[in-house]
Protein backbone atom coordinates (compact mmCIF):
# COMPACT_ATOMS: atom_id res chain seq x y z
CA UNK A 1 0.00 0.00 0.00
CA UNK A 2 1.46 3.59 -1.36
CA UNK A 3 1.77 6.05 1.81
CA UNK A 4 -0.80 8.78 1.33
CA UNK A 5 0.69 12.03 1.25
CA UNK A 6 -0.93 14.31 3.53
CA UNK A 7 -0.71 18.69 2.41
CA UNK A 8 1.07 20.54 5.18
CA UNK A 9 0.05 24.08 6.00
CA UNK A 10 2.56 26.53 6.76
CA UNK A 11 1.88 29.43 8.22
CA UNK A 12 3.15 32.58 6.57
CA UNK A 13 4.79 35.20 8.46
CA UNK A 14 2.95 38.25 9.42
CA UNK A 15 4.24 41.71 7.96
CA UNK A 16 5.99 43.69 9.88
CA UNK A 17 6.24 47.61 9.98
CA UNK A 18 9.04 48.53 7.89
CA UNK A 19 10.44 50.38 11.28
CA UNK A 20 10.55 47.47 13.19
CA UNK A 21 11.90 44.48 10.92
CA UNK A 22 14.11 42.40 13.13
CA UNK A 23 18.30 42.51 12.36
CA UNK A 24 20.08 39.21 12.31
CA UNK A 25 22.18 38.72 15.50
CA UNK A 26 20.02 41.25 17.44
CA UNK A 27 18.84 40.19 20.92
CA UNK A 28 16.19 41.32 23.26
CA UNK A 29 18.41 44.57 24.27
CA UNK A 30 19.44 45.78 21.05
CA UNK A 31 15.97 45.29 19.31
CA UNK A 32 15.23 47.58 22.55
CA UNK A 33 18.25 50.35 21.95
CA UNK A 34 17.41 49.94 17.87
CA UNK A 35 13.99 51.20 18.47
CA UNK A 36 14.65 53.87 20.94
CA UNK A 37 17.05 55.29 18.64
CA UNK A 38 14.03 55.43 16.33
CA UNK A 39 11.96 57.65 18.49
CA UNK A 40 13.07 60.90 17.88
CA UNK A 41 10.74 62.35 20.78
CA UNK A 42 12.32 60.11 23.17
CA UNK A 43 15.86 61.06 22.04
CA UNK A 44 15.18 65.01 22.37
CA UNK A 45 13.20 64.44 26.10
CA UNK A 46 15.75 62.16 27.48
CA UNK A 47 18.30 64.77 26.32
CA UNK A 48 16.46 67.28 27.79
CA UNK A 49 15.16 65.65 30.90
CA UNK A 50 18.83 64.49 31.67
CA UNK A 51 20.74 67.67 31.02
CA UNK A 52 17.92 69.18 33.78
CA UNK A 53 18.93 66.45 36.30
CA UNK A 54 22.87 66.99 35.81
CA UNK A 55 22.33 70.38 36.52
CA UNK A 56 20.93 69.59 40.04
CA UNK A 57 23.34 67.17 40.75
CA UNK A 58 26.40 69.06 40.19
CA UNK A 59 25.02 72.48 40.98
CA UNK A 60 26.58 72.86 44.37
CA UNK A 61 30.39 72.72 42.81
CA UNK A 62 29.40 75.46 40.08
CA UNK A 63 27.10 77.71 40.78
CA UNK A 64 28.67 81.01 41.50
CA UNK A 65 26.38 81.56 44.50
CA UNK A 66 24.29 80.35 47.32
CA UNK A 67 20.69 80.14 46.35
CA UNK A 68 19.14 81.77 49.23
CA UNK A 69 21.97 84.38 49.65
CA UNK A 70 20.85 88.12 49.36
CA UNK A 71 22.49 91.85 48.90
CA UNK A 72 25.45 89.73 46.39
CA UNK A 73 25.45 92.55 43.96
CA UNK A 74 23.18 95.36 42.87
CA UNK A 75 19.42 95.33 42.84
CA UNK A 76 17.52 94.75 39.78
CA UNK A 77 21.06 94.78 37.73
CA UNK A 78 20.31 93.10 34.16
CA UNK A 79 21.80 89.95 32.80
CA UNK A 80 25.93 90.55 33.17
CA UNK A 81 29.36 88.57 33.51
CA UNK A 82 29.03 88.55 37.14
CA UNK A 83 25.51 88.20 37.03
CA UNK A 84 24.18 85.85 33.81
CA UNK A 85 20.56 85.79 34.63
CA UNK A 86 20.71 89.28 36.52
CA UNK A 87 19.93 90.18 40.02
CA UNK A 88 16.06 90.60 41.82
CA UNK A 89 14.64 93.60 43.86
CA UNK A 90 16.67 92.14 46.77
CA UNK A 91 19.81 91.54 45.12
CA UNK A 92 19.98 87.93 44.71
CA UNK A 93 21.46 86.13 42.15
CA UNK A 94 18.98 85.02 39.81
CA UNK A 95 20.71 82.19 38.30
CA UNK A 96 22.39 80.70 41.30
CA UNK A 97 18.39 80.47 42.28
CA UNK A 98 16.91 79.05 39.60
CA UNK A 99 19.38 76.16 39.23
CA UNK A 100 18.85 75.59 42.97
CA UNK A 101 15.17 75.39 42.14
CA UNK A 102 15.53 73.03 39.87
CA UNK A 103 17.43 71.03 42.24
CA UNK A 104 14.07 71.33 43.93
CA UNK A 105 11.62 70.64 41.75
CA UNK A 106 13.31 67.49 40.42
CA UNK A 107 13.38 66.21 43.78
CA UNK A 108 9.79 67.22 44.15
CA UNK A 109 8.81 65.37 40.70
CA UNK A 110 10.89 62.65 41.28
CA UNK A 111 9.60 61.87 45.04
CA UNK A 112 5.72 62.60 44.22
CA UNK A 113 5.96 60.52 40.74
CA UNK A 114 7.72 57.59 42.76
CA UNK A 115 4.70 57.75 45.59
CA UNK A 116 2.24 57.56 42.96
CA UNK A 117 3.53 55.11 41.15
CA UNK A 118 4.07 52.39 43.40
CA UNK A 119 0.90 52.80 45.23
CA UNK A 120 -1.13 53.42 42.07
CA UNK A 121 0.15 49.98 40.38
CA UNK A 122 -0.28 48.01 43.91
CA UNK A 123 -3.94 49.51 44.26
CA UNK A 124 -4.71 48.91 40.37
CA UNK A 125 -3.51 45.20 40.23
CA UNK A 126 -5.84 44.50 43.29
CA UNK A 127 -8.51 46.22 41.81
CA UNK A 128 -8.20 44.04 38.57
CA UNK A 129 -7.78 40.87 39.50
CA UNK A 130 -9.91 40.49 42.49
CA UNK A 131 -12.85 42.77 40.78
CA UNK A 132 -15.62 41.93 42.66
CA UNK A 133 -16.57 44.54 44.98
CA UNK A 134 -12.92 45.57 46.29
CA UNK A 135 -13.00 46.98 42.73
CA UNK A 136 -16.09 48.37 43.12
CA UNK A 137 -14.85 50.44 46.31
CA UNK A 138 -11.90 51.31 45.01
CA UNK A 139 -13.19 52.40 41.62
CA UNK A 140 -15.73 54.62 43.16
CA UNK A 141 -13.03 55.99 46.14
CA UNK A 142 -11.01 57.03 43.33
CA UNK A 143 -13.84 58.75 41.05
CA UNK A 144 -14.85 60.88 43.86
CA UNK A 145 -11.18 61.75 43.99
CA UNK A 146 -11.04 62.58 40.09
CA UNK A 147 -14.01 64.37 40.21
CA UNK A 148 -12.39 67.60 41.89
CA UNK A 149 -10.09 69.67 40.13
CA UNK A 150 -6.67 68.72 40.85
CA UNK A 151 -5.29 71.97 41.08
CA UNK A 152 -7.85 73.38 43.15
CA UNK A 153 -8.14 70.01 45.49
CA UNK A 154 -4.30 70.42 45.90
CA UNK A 155 -4.54 74.75 47.16
CA UNK A 156 -7.14 73.12 49.78
CA UNK A 157 -4.69 70.31 51.31
CA UNK A 158 -1.81 71.87 50.95
CA UNK A 159 -3.63 75.34 52.68
CA UNK A 160 -5.30 72.95 55.12
CA UNK A 161 -1.96 70.99 55.99
CA UNK A 162 0.52 74.29 55.87
CA UNK A 163 3.56 74.40 53.12
CA UNK A 164 6.62 72.59 53.31
CA UNK A 165 8.11 70.46 50.76
CA UNK A 166 7.13 66.69 52.19
CA UNK A 167 3.49 68.13 52.02
CA UNK A 168 3.33 69.33 48.74
CA UNK A 169 4.88 65.89 47.48
CA UNK A 170 2.16 63.50 49.47
CA UNK A 171 -0.50 66.14 48.10
CA UNK A 172 0.65 65.71 44.42
CA UNK A 173 1.46 62.14 44.82
CA UNK A 174 -1.98 61.10 46.37
CA UNK A 175 -3.33 63.21 43.57
CA UNK A 176 -1.88 61.26 40.76
CA UNK A 177 -1.88 57.78 42.34
CA UNK A 178 -5.94 57.47 40.64
CA UNK A 179 -4.47 57.31 37.06
CA UNK A 180 -1.94 54.76 37.73
CA UNK A 181 -4.38 52.75 39.48
CA UNK A 182 -6.94 52.86 36.28
CA UNK A 183 -4.30 52.37 33.91
CA UNK A 184 -2.83 49.20 35.66
CA UNK A 185 -6.72 47.94 36.33
CA UNK A 186 -7.78 48.04 33.05
CA UNK A 187 -4.26 46.09 31.69
CA UNK A 188 -4.16 43.28 34.78
CA UNK A 189 -8.63 43.08 34.02
CA UNK A 190 -8.10 42.11 30.03
CA UNK A 191 -5.46 39.65 30.47
CA UNK A 192 -6.02 37.88 34.42
CA UNK A 193 -7.85 34.95 32.08
CA UNK A 194 -5.16 34.94 29.41
CA UNK A 195 -3.16 31.70 28.64
CA UNK A 196 -0.12 32.67 30.69
CA UNK A 197 -2.24 33.11 33.66
CA UNK A 198 -4.46 30.10 33.16
CA UNK A 199 -0.87 28.34 33.04
CA UNK A 200 0.16 29.45 36.61
CA UNK A 201 -3.24 28.80 38.12
CA UNK A 202 -2.81 24.98 36.23
CA UNK A 203 0.69 24.87 38.46
CA UNK A 204 -0.83 26.20 41.60
CA UNK A 205 0.30 29.51 42.09
CA UNK A 206 -1.37 31.47 44.80
CA UNK A 207 -3.33 34.47 43.71
CA UNK A 208 -0.52 37.02 44.65
CA UNK A 209 1.33 35.02 42.84
CA UNK A 210 -0.17 35.78 39.94
CA UNK A 211 -1.29 38.56 40.34
CA UNK A 212 2.49 40.51 41.20
CA UNK A 213 4.67 37.97 39.69
CA UNK A 214 2.79 37.17 36.44
CA UNK A 215 -0.24 39.85 35.65
CA UNK A 216 1.77 42.70 36.86
CA UNK A 217 5.08 42.96 34.86
CA UNK A 218 3.00 42.45 31.82
CA UNK A 219 0.27 45.69 32.72
CA UNK A 220 3.23 48.42 33.44
CA UNK A 221 3.82 49.95 29.63
CA UNK A 222 0.72 52.02 30.28
CA UNK A 223 1.73 52.92 33.83
CA UNK A 224 5.81 53.65 32.45
CA UNK A 225 4.85 55.79 29.91
CA UNK A 226 1.60 58.25 32.08
CA UNK A 227 5.11 58.38 34.69
CA UNK A 228 6.83 61.26 32.13
CA UNK A 229 3.57 63.09 31.81
CA UNK A 230 2.60 62.92 35.53
CA UNK A 231 6.38 63.89 36.35
CA UNK A 232 5.34 67.30 33.86
CA UNK A 233 2.07 67.90 35.61
CA UNK A 234 3.98 67.58 39.08
CA UNK A 235 6.61 70.23 37.96
CA UNK A 236 3.74 72.61 36.44
CA UNK A 237 1.28 71.85 39.85
CA UNK A 238 4.16 72.69 41.85
CA UNK A 239 5.27 76.25 39.87
CA UNK A 240 1.60 77.12 40.63
CA UNK A 241 1.49 76.73 44.50
CA UNK A 242 4.77 78.86 44.68
CA UNK A 243 3.50 80.88 42.50
CA UNK A 244 -0.14 81.85 44.49
CA UNK A 245 2.53 81.40 47.80
CA UNK A 246 1.14 78.07 49.27
CA UNK A 247 3.78 75.56 48.23
CA UNK A 248 7.04 75.87 49.35
CA UNK A 249 8.16 77.86 52.26
CA UNK A 250 8.72 81.74 51.71
CA UNK A 251 12.12 82.94 50.76
CA UNK A 252 13.34 78.88 49.09
CA UNK A 253 14.43 79.15 45.74
CA UNK A 254 11.24 77.68 43.66
CA UNK A 255 10.71 78.58 40.08
CA UNK A 256 6.52 79.63 40.60
CA UNK A 257 7.62 81.94 43.69
CA UNK A 258 10.53 83.29 41.58
CA UNK A 259 7.97 83.87 38.69
CA UNK A 260 5.29 85.83 40.76
CA UNK A 261 8.26 87.67 42.54
CA UNK A 262 9.22 89.32 39.32
CA UNK A 263 5.54 89.98 37.80
CA UNK A 264 5.54 93.35 39.10
CA UNK A 265 8.98 94.21 37.61
CA UNK A 266 8.22 93.02 33.58
CA UNK A 267 6.23 96.02 33.13
CA UNK A 268 8.90 98.24 34.34
CA UNK A 269 11.51 96.41 32.04
CA UNK A 270 13.50 94.09 34.81
CA UNK A 271 12.08 90.95 32.57
CA UNK A 272 14.45 88.62 33.51
CA UNK A 273 13.74 87.93 36.99
CA UNK A 274 10.51 86.17 35.78
CA UNK A 275 11.70 85.16 32.57
CA UNK A 276 14.42 82.62 33.00
CA UNK A 277 12.42 80.31 35.78
CA UNK A 278 9.28 80.16 33.41
CA UNK A 279 11.61 79.21 30.34
CA UNK A 280 13.50 76.04 33.17
CA UNK A 281 9.39 75.68 33.94
CA UNK A 282 8.76 75.62 29.75
CA UNK A 283 11.76 73.67 28.77
CA UNK A 284 11.24 70.82 31.67
CA UNK A 285 7.80 70.08 31.32
CA UNK A 286 8.22 70.28 27.36
CA UNK A 287 10.70 67.22 28.20
CA UNK A 288 8.87 65.48 30.34
CA UNK A 289 6.12 64.91 27.66
CA UNK A 290 8.63 64.73 24.76
CA UNK A 291 9.91 61.62 26.75
CA UNK A 292 6.14 60.16 27.46
CA UNK A 293 5.17 60.12 23.69
CA UNK A 294 8.77 58.54 23.12
CA UNK A 295 8.05 56.09 25.56
CA UNK A 296 5.22 54.75 24.50
CA UNK A 297 6.50 54.50 20.74
CA UNK A 298 9.25 52.70 22.70
CA UNK A 299 7.22 50.45 24.97
CA UNK A 300 4.59 49.72 22.48
CA UNK A 301 6.17 49.47 18.87
CA UNK A 302 3.28 48.36 17.36
CA UNK A 303 0.78 50.97 18.56
CA UNK A 304 -0.96 53.38 15.88
CA UNK A 305 -1.31 57.32 15.76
Amino acid sequence: MQPVERDVLVEAPLPMEPGLLPVAGRGRWSRLRYTIRQSKSFLLGGVIVLLFVVVALTSRFWVPYEPRALLIGPTLAPPSADHWFGTNELGADVFSRTVGAAVLDLRITFLAVLIAFVIGVGVGTMSGYWAGWLDIVIQRVLEVVQSIPTLLLAMIVVVAIGPGELNVVIVLAFLGMPYYARLVRAEVLSKRNWEFAEAARMVGGSSWRIAFRHLLPNSLSPALAYASVNAAWVVLVTASLGFLGIGIEPGTAEWGSMIARGQAYVVTGQWWISVFPGVAVLLLTTGFYLLGDGLRDVLDPHSKR
